[in-house]
């Protein structure tokens, strides 16, 4: 089993984040989540098909599974600060740092087997598993030093560096390599310099296999450092190979910048920077696979570790809401990249041509085909077109002659293999289609107040689709856009539909097109009264003045004026009112009144206290004067007035 370490980065994590981590699958949603504030180690169980993630600021360690679903966390590991598995992965050991001590738990169920202390106020930061042995270095950014667990014993024991070596600062980081299970990385961080050190620790005193001075002759500072399987290497900061051999270190080349990387046991190298995770074969400098983590950002707190078959790799990445657990998937699987280019138009029943272009890292196997489908109104789920075969620099073409209209489009498919994942990408082609004809008949008329008015919507030459439909949207917020009829048109071309004619309303008429024909809308606003009414009340008798019918009132009465509107929220009548006099009728006082939600507005009208006075009122809606607009401008009946004696 691997395990990793991370640097003073983490710590210094511990001091500004209260972010959170929540476990989840790259592409999947998870089954559940857990929140971390800070990483504190990570390492994957193979046997158990776990990956443990440890959470300083709370104190716990979490298991998710493979695809990243919570399982089970344990608390009480004050501070961990790093995590390791056994050799046979039955125990997870965890670096308490608050409470100086080694956590022994069970990785099938997490219960605490065992606590180790360490006799230190620094430490334990950083633990590994190697040569039956759980290591741990401790110390402060001037004297650092290893020490060790006997899981056999349980005795704890300190100052195992071995002697004589020039010192290293601060907790180093620790690595181990399950292909070489006695040698033990260590990595200074603590004052920024390259100082490194492998260990042999198969025996009963570790010895120093190498080391190295921190004289920055090899690397600008450790943050990261890895054991290289099948080579007498290190990885440093996931991008500079140091060889070891004689007791020192010399540079063996190097990956593409990076921040910091895991090696899986096959050599395979997960390399972090920015918000990339990238995976390198042994020594090259093409990734053959780079996953975006998306928002995540590869720094701080975060790290990377193997599953012990390569089979997926696990990113502890920062984002804005704390730090996440990624799963990549497939990391052996190299990603083509892929390209379509479609005409934006074309014209139907024309031959186009469709181009493209497949690249890949990992060179693709020659002869290389592309499955093409072609998605249009008469294939919704798609039609299969020949493959078309690679050219040698990775091009391709293809023509077409499209049998519809409209948005068409060419998906191209790599399948994969086995190197390669599978790719798709796509393009659309605007297709021309003959216009419809379409039209609504009764634009603008005005109907009286709930009129069943029949609208016609009439559909000129198309190629197949002869169904219309026709909607009714009344004004006014409140009332939806509503379907009132769809179906095929006679043979005239006409389908008609009633509306209840309450509001004004606009009626559309929708054609939705076919392979040939365009899709067509047409419009027609048609308009409705109010119903509106006029009672009197407190007058004696009605008569006749000439030939107008009159209401009769005692001089000093006040008549009672009650009018009912169609009630619409806001509503208010214009109430005029006119004064004969001199053979003609003299306006005398327009105002507005509210309508009640019963939909009545009563106006008392104070009497002249004189007779021979003629007078008449009436009650009108005016469209956007009275609160609303939707209702075309309607005028009351005039209601006449007569005081007598």
């Amino acid at each position: 089993m691997r395990t990793r370490s991370i640097s003073a980065a983490t710590a210094l994590a511990v001091l500004f984040s209260s972010a959170a981590l929540s476990v989840v699958t790259a592409g999947s949603a998870a089954a559940a989540s857990a929140v971390v504030a800070v990483p504190g180690g990570i390492v994957a169980d193979g046997g158990l098909k776990r990956v443990f993630v440890g959470d300083r600021t709370a104190g716990k360690v979490i298991a998710a599974d493979y695809s990243g679903a919570l399982v089970d966390s344990v608390s009480g590991v004050s501070g961990v600060s790093d995590l390791a598995l056994s050799a046979d992965g039955s125990t997870l050991y965890a670096a308490a740092q608050d409470t100086h001590e080694v956590v022994a738990l069970d990785a099938a169920t997490l219960d605490v087997k065992a606590r180790y202390a360490v006799d230190t106020t620094d430490g334990p930061t950083h633990v590994a598993f190697a040569g039956g042995k759980v290591w741990f270095t401790y110390g402060d950014q001037w004297d650092g030093d290893l020490g060790s667990v006997d899981p056999e014993d349980g005795s704890v024991t300190l100052g195992l560096f071995p002697q004589p070596h020039p010192g290293i600062h601060d907790a180093g980081l620790l690595d181990t390599d399950p292909s070489a299970p006695g040698l033990l990385a260590v990595g200074e961080t603590g004052l920024s310099t390259d100082s490194m050190a492998v260990v042999d620790v198969s025996g009963s005193t570790p010895q120093l296999t190498a080391w190295h001075n921190g004289d920055y002759s090899l690397n600008d500072g450790i943050s990261d450092i890895d054991l290289v399987p099948g080579a007498a290497q290190v990885l440093v900061n996931g991008t500079q190979r140091d060889a070891y051999a004689d007791g020192k270190f010399k540079a063996a080349g190097a990956y593409p910048s990076g921040h910091r990387a895991d090696i899986a046991p096959n050599g395979l190298v997960a390399q972090a920077k920015g918000d990339k995770v990238s995976v390198y074969r042994p020594n090259t400098s093409q990734p053959i696979r780079t996953y975006d983590t998306g928002t995540a950002d590869m720094i701080g707190a975060a790290d990377l570790a193997w599953a012990p078959d390569s089979s997926r790799l696990f990113a502890v990445a920062e984002s804005g809401s704390g730090y996440t657990l990624k799963v990549l998937t497939d990391p052996t699987l190299n990603a083509p990249a892929l390209t379509v280019s479609a005409p934006s138009t074309a014209t139907r029943a024309k031959k186009l041509t469709v181009t493209g272009k497949i690249t890949a890292t990992v060179p693709l196997p020659g002869g290389t085909k592309l499955q093409v489908t072609r998605t249009d109104v008469e294939s919704p789920d798609g039609k299969a077109l020949p493959a078309v075969t690679v050219k040698a620099d990775g091009s391709y073409s293809f023509t077409d002659t499209p049998p519809a209209g409209g948005k068409v489009t060419y998906k191209v498919t790599y399948a994969g293999d086995a190197e390669h994942t599978q790719v798709s990408a796509s393009d659309k082609v605007d297709v021309s289609r003959t216009k419809a004809t379409l039209t609504v008949n009764k634009n603008g008329k005005v109907y009286g107040y709930g009129a069943d008015v029949s609208f016609t919507a009439h559909l000129g030459s198309t190629y197949k689709n002869r169904t219309v439909e026709i909607w009714a949207n009344p004004y006014g917020g409140d009332k939806p856009d509503k379907l009132v009829k769809t179906g095929k048109v006679n043979s005239s071309g006409n389908i008609s539909a009633t509306v209840d004619m309450k509001r004004d309303t606009v009626v559309t008429a929708v054609y939705k097109g076919d392979a040939r024909t365009a899709p067509k809308t047409a419009k027609s606003t048609a308009y409705a009264k109010v119903k509106i009414s006029t009672s009197v009340s407190k007058h004696y008798k009605k008569a006749k003045i000439g030939s107008t019918s009159y209401y009769w009132f005692h001089k000093r009465a006040d008549p009672v004026l009650t009018t009912t509107m169609s009630y619409y929220k806001g509503r208010k009548q214009r109430f005029d009112l006119q004064v004969y006099s001199g053979g003609r009728w003299h306006s005398a006082d327009s105002e507005y009144f509210p309508i009640g939600t019963n939909g009545k507005s009563a106006i008392t009208l104070e009497g002249p206290d004189q007779s021979g006075i003629k007078a008449r009122m009436r009650s009108t809606y005016v469209n956007g004067s009275s609160g609303d607009n939707v209702n075309s401008t309607t005028y009351g009946a005039w209601k006449y007035l007569y005081w007598s004696n």
